[in-house]
């Protein structure tokens, strides 16, 4: 209908005006109390050049999404599907919250590494039980897993928790691996998120239209900043919120068999530092140049713009071939 239309269309506009202004005020005053990105050692040594540039970029595109969600989707009653809706959106903000502990650990504490790896763990499980608890309890969502060739479903039970916690904590994580380079997480989460949007039509409501329209206007405003040279990073606080969003809206919309598909890029990317670090462990020997992947690209004599293309057709080229399997 149209006055959901234009909602979207405002959902989309609103979020890019904001994100927008708050880049314009906040960036100056980030570079000014050097609040700038420590490059790790073991990085690629032509990083060097991006230290100093702001970080906690993440916390102004979630910013637009936290007005949106409170302009549209309070403002009227709240039916179960919006429960799910707030389900997702609250996961991503508490997977959010943990990357921005970790950057504000980083930052002000000065410990280039964060948050402990057991620390983070232990937060994210803990988020995406919570999730799956609330998911079951008040959103309607039993342990069934739809399989969408052949549109049917299967009970897996208590496994099907289990299953989800593991998929819910390593996708974000891997999410967090793709944020390596300029432009490439923020780019990849624009298409999954459109993705999410044309999906969106297909439900009897559709305030998740409204929801994932906000989150790529708000991307869109943060990437005018962040594509190369990028003058502000998202950090950590960007890239879980993005991890839970996208992951969270998948299983919003049953596609946890499709979840691989859709993130793909980031899949490979988790693997690849899964495969390395193993395998150096066992043989002292290297697969990649450098891992997560993005790296090995970037050793190779790949431009930040051509890793960032190259990604980005190929996750372009999964979500389509995700949406002709979610409608077959």
């Amino acid at each position: 209908n149209n006055s959901m239309d234009y909602r979207m269309l405002a959902a989309f506009g609103l979020s890019f005006v904001i994100s927008v202004i708050l880049y314009k005020i906040f960036i100056p005053i980030l570079r000014k109390v050097k609040l700038g990105q420590k490059i790790l050692e073991i990085g690629p040594a032509w990083h060097k050049c991006k230290e100093g540039t702001p970080v906690l970029g993440g916390l102004f595109f979630i910013a637009p999404m936290i007005v949106v969600v409170v302009i549209f989707l309070f403002s009227e009653n709240l039916g179960e599907n919006d429960y799910g809706l707030l389900a997702v959106f609250g996961m991503a903000l508490a997977f959010g919250l943990i990357g921005f502990i970790d950057d504000y650990v980083k930052l002000f504490k000065k410990r280039n590494k964060g948050l402990s790896a057991t620390q983070k763990l232990v937060l994210q499980f803990l988020v995406a039980a919570v999730y799956l608890w609330i998911n079951s309890s008040y959103c309607g969502k039993d342990s069934s897993l739809y399989l969408p060739i052949g549109d049917r479903s299967i009970d897996l039970g208590v496994f099907y928790y289990f299953a989800a916690i593991i998929v819910i904590v390593y996708m974000v994580n891997c999410s967090n691996l793709t944020d390596g380079i300029d432009g490439l997480l923020g780019t990849i989460s624009v298409i999954i998120g459109i993705f999410f949007f044309l999906i969106s039509f297909m439900m009897p409501e559709n305030n998740s239209g409204i929801l994932t329209a906000s989150l790529v206007g708000a991307l869109i405003g943060f990437l005018i900043f962040n594509l190369h040279p990028a003058k502000i990073i998202m950090g950590d606080t960007g890239a879980l919120y993005l991890g839970g969003f996208l992951v969270g809206m998948a299983f919003y919309f049953n596609m946890e068999v499709l979840i691989f598909i859709i993130m793909f890029v980031w899949l490979i990317e988790g693997v690849s530092d899964i495969l390395q670090v193993g395998y150096y462990k066992l043989t002292k020997k290297r697969i990649f140049k450098m891992a997560p992947i993005h790296h090995h690209f970037e050793m190779c004599g790949w431009s930040e713009f051509k890793i960032v293309t190259v990604f980005s057709v190929i996750t372009a080229f999964m979500c389509g071939a995700a949406y002709f399997i979610y409608i077959m």
